[in-house]
């Protein structure tokens, strides 16, 4: 058994067909998904932007 790990550039709310496409064009099983999510500090309050994702396949 052996695993791969894909580091996936994302821009959440732009990149929903993107990462669909990747998703179904994986030829092992998707075992699991991890977000990078990195705090944002603003005027109005703190905030969470995800940076990339971690998807890790199964061959």
């Amino acid at each position: 058994m052996s695993y791969k790990v894909h580091h996936f550039e994302v821009k959440m709310g732009k990149d929903d067909l993107k990462l669909e496409h990747f998703l179904n064009s994986l030829r092992g099983e998707v075992v699991s998904i991890v977000p990078n999510v990195k705090p944002i500090f603003r005027p109005m309050g703190a905030t969470a932007k995800v940076d990339f994702l971690l998807i890790i396949e199964k061959r």
